[in-house]
């Protein structure tokens, strides 16, 4: 099973980048645009050894309470909204531009918006658009109808039972395999299902009235829609239980399971898997992977021990829950009342013209892309980019060569696969072609459907053909970056490269402190718990030695065990399993980051800006990256479903264990973040 590692959670958020044309301005006149590091971000009655994400960032935090459209509202929702304005005006010129030439990127950009913003047609519509879908449901007869069902639903983008994708074989990556995982929960993880804890019950309650409400929008009276959401819920239950947790799902050999059709029926009796292929348009493969094969197990056994009309009323409810962000208001709020409030104490939905630009991005991002990087993203950010990613790499290099627990063998192959990192900065050189989607301009739901199914066709054409390196996982304006262990490839979409992780007219510890250690975070996660496993040409093959890895693992533990005794909400604790892979790559990010600008100029002087040494200036360019404030119900949400851990803690807890942080700081014994040299986190 192929996975992205990213650097922040939340794949959605966009941002724009505003590079200056003509390289670096004088230093006074950066300042009078804005303070790179501004002191009165500061809270500096918090001593830094105690709490240095509260020193750093503290009056920031009193001063920027969240909004109620938003769960968190921090660095990364501030590059957001002057990103959302920027692609606000593109889509609104786009929508405006009505002599559009059929086909082109104004036309099928500004249709799709403009259907997305007729909220009076929307509305008046109801659940009618799909109804068509729901009649399907109610024509199944039997159990093949089931599944012919299920199946065209993977057709359509939109799996309700089973995730199903197509990508490169984890142990032989130059070939494209079809690979199906769990799926088919409407909470948002397995363990919503069983933990007792008030938080959770209190979610768990709230979502089976939820499905009460969802099947009386579908016309059913109060007592038959009670019975039908117990029902559901039954079913939801037996799925969730034969579900693998998160933290079982970060050991990839355990999701390698290789079958073909006569060995994976006889795990699923009663499922023909060549005849439900077929009905998903898969043709002349003769094997595929399965992540998670207990849960296909209990699929079929679920077929045969829920009878079919309380899996019409699954289906039923998954399709108007799916559905329902792009259906009337009433729909649309009773879903965001329960996934946005309840669960992640959103107060209210962001306006409609955001969330219609999300839709589009998610869509046909790559169109909107190249309306962005034309306007906005300039080539003296890329040229930047490729130096600060150089200078990583050789400083990567060099720390693993220090290293005093690895073998020369594995360092050799250590060094080799740094050597073969792929490295995407912006854009892709090669744009995806959508000539064969139609986009109208007066239906949204039908736009909706028809960008699903062209992506899932996209998808599907890629059996039999040599694996695309050139592709990509996210959108030029996203915010983010992402280490894809099957190309061995570090991406930093356009996005991402701007302030607080990028400028152009930044000092270099700005820059290091910012995107520097998000280079090295990406780096690090081709050698985190997980990434490791993989070699330099992407393929699932361990290539260390056992001592090695041993090592390893008795070094990445003692993360585990640093991350586990850090307590939010007064009760909750952090998974330090969960969150490893995210844990390792902060920890050597700010390291590699922090000794790769130590050969700048500025790095090897002791010049003050602001008062603040080289040194200070890039521990303080690391914390504000973090600054955000979070709702309760976000932060409980993301402990259970987030590999990444809270932002306090990603701030403090790489320092903690980082002798520099402390020298720049005065940093002692007795302050609540020193850790003595033997209880140090110290991997890469």
């Amino acid at each position: 099973m192929n996975f992205k590692y990213t650097f922040a959670a939340g794949l959605s958020l966009l941002a724009l980048a505003s590079c200056q044309q003509n390289g670096k301005k004088d230093n006074s006149e950066a300042k009078s645009e804005r303070k790179l590091l501004d002191p009165a971000n500061m809270d500096t009655t918090v001593h830094p050894g105690d709490n240095f994400f509260l020193y750093a960032n503290g009056t920031w935090l009193k001063n920027n309470p969240i909004p109620s459209t938003e769960t968190r509202w921090g660095s990364f929702n501030e590059l957001q909204e002057n990103n959302f304005k920027a692609l606000h005006e593109l889509l609104d010129a786009a929508a405006a531009n009505k002599d559009a030439k059929t086909g082109s990127a104004d036309q099928k950009v500004g249709d799709l918006y403009r259907s997305g913003m007729d909220s009076a047609a929307i509305d008046k519509a109801g659940i009618t658009p799909i109804n068509g879908m729901l009649k399907r449901i109610d024509d199944i007869k039997d159990a093949n109808g089931l599944l012919a069902e299920i199946a065209q639903s993977q057709t359509e983008g939109m799996g309700k039972l089973f995730g199903f994708y197509v990508g490169p074989d984890d142990k032989h990556v130059t070939t494209e395999i079809c690979q199906m995982g769990q799926g088919g929960l409407g909470l948002p993880d397995r363990d919503y299902y069983f933990d007792k804890d008030p938080r959770t019950t209190k979610i768990r309650d709230a979502y089976k009235q939820y499905q009460v409400t969802v099947f009386k929008e579908l016309g059913e009276d109060s007592v038959t829609a009670m019975k039908d959401a117990a029902d559901v819920f039954k079913l939801e239950t037996a799925l969730a239980g034969a579900s693998m947790t998160r933290v079982e799902m970060r050991d990839p050999y355990k999701l390698y399971n290789k079958y073909n059709f006569e060995s994976f029926d006889k795990v699923t009796p009663g499922i023909d898997w060549k005849v439900m292929f077929t009905n998903m348009k898969v043709g002349n493969q003769d094997s595929f992977l399965v992540g998670m094969p207990k849960f296909f197990a209990e699929v079929s056994k679920q077929l045969k021990a829920t009878p079919l009309e309380v899996w019409k009323k699954y289906l039923k409810f998954h399709t108007l829950n799916d559905m329902a962000p792009y259906l009337s208001q009433n729909v649309s709020d009773a879903r965001f009342a329960f996934y946005g409030t309840i669960v992640r104490g959103q107060k209210e939905q962001k306006p409609r013209w955001k969330r219609v630009l999300s839709v589009v991005d998610g869509s046909i991002g790559e169109l909107l892309g190249q309306m962005y990087v034309d306007k906005h993203f300039k080539p003296e950010a890329k040229q930047r980019m490729m130096e600060l990613l150089d200078n990583l790499q050789k400083t990567y290099a060099d720390r693993i060569n220090r290293l005093d627990w690895m073998s020369a063998v594995t360092k050799q192959k250590a060094i080799v696969k740094l050597n073969a990192f792929l490295k995407k900065i912006g854009y892709p050189d090669k744009w995806k072609d959508y000539s064969k989607l139609t986009i109208k301009g007066n239906d949204y739901v039908q736009n909706i459907v028809a960008a699903s199914a062209f992506e899932y066709d996209y998808m599907i054409n890629k059996l039999g053909k040599p694996v695309d390196k050139t592709e990509w996982g996210m959108t030029p304006p996203t915010v983010n970056a992402y280490y894809n262990p099957a190309f061995n490839e570090i991406v930093f979409p356009a996005g991402i490269l701007q302030y607080p992780f990028f400028d152009m007219n930044a000092d270099d510890a700005v820059n290091y402190g910012g995107i520097g250690a998000v280079i090295g975070h990406e780096m690090t996660h081709g050698f985190d718990d997980q990434g490791r496993l993989y070699d330099a040409d992407g393929n699932l093959n361990n290539w260390w030695t056992s001592e090695d890895s041993a090592k390893f693992m008795q070094k990445a533990n003692v993360v585990v065990s640093q991350f586990d005794g850090y307590t939010v909400l007064d009760s909750i604790h952090v998974n330090g399993h969960l969150t490893l892979g995210e844990n390792l790559a902060d920890l050597g990010g700010i390291a590699i980051a922090y000794e790769a600008f130590k050969k700048t100029k500025q790095g090897q002087s002791n010049e003050k800006i602001d008062g603040f040494t080289p040194d200070q200036r890039f521990f303080l360019s690391w914390a504000q990256v973090w600054r955000a404030n979070t709702t309760p119900e976000e932060l409980a949400s993301r402990i259970k479903t987030d590999p990444h851990s809270p932002n306090i803690w990603r701030c403090n807890s790489p320092l903690s264990n980082m002798p520099e942080f402390y020298k720049a700081f005065d940093i002692k014994p007795g302050d609540k973040m020193y850790r003595d040299d033997a209880t140090r986190a110290k991997v890469w």
